[in-house]
């Protein structure tokens, strides 16, 4: 079943631009792993940067959550953040077409 993650990363002062060029490094590397469907950071109006994933399965996901690169960018970002990430596991619910009401 497909999961979908938000991960909302609150920048420290002046440091949008920096977190999400940090975050950056590792996204080539999670685009390969096995599952990911989607992996995609934006900036946000209020001044955090958050990450949209979408993996194949849970176990994909948990798998990814486990690995080497999350590891790399929790250290590319440690000095950049001024609390920790709150991160959400979702599982869609289709609604209207499959091509815009699922992600």
């Amino acid at each position: 079943m497909t999961v979908v993650v938000t991960a909302v990363f609150f920048p420290a002062e002046g440091k949008q631009q920096e977190l999400a060029q940090a975050m950056q490094r590792g996204i080539a590397a999670v685009h390969e792993e096995a599952g990911c469907e989607k992996y995609a950071i934006h900036a946000a109006e209020d001044g955090t940067v958050t990450m949209i994933e979408k993996w194949t399965s849970a176990e994909d996901l948990d798998a990814h959550g486990a690995g080497s690169v999350v590891e790399i960018l929790r250290g590319d970002v440690a000095d950049l953040v001024a609390k920790p990430a709150v991160v959400t596991r979702m599982t869609p619910i289709a609604a209207g077409t499959p091509e815009q009401g699922l992600l």
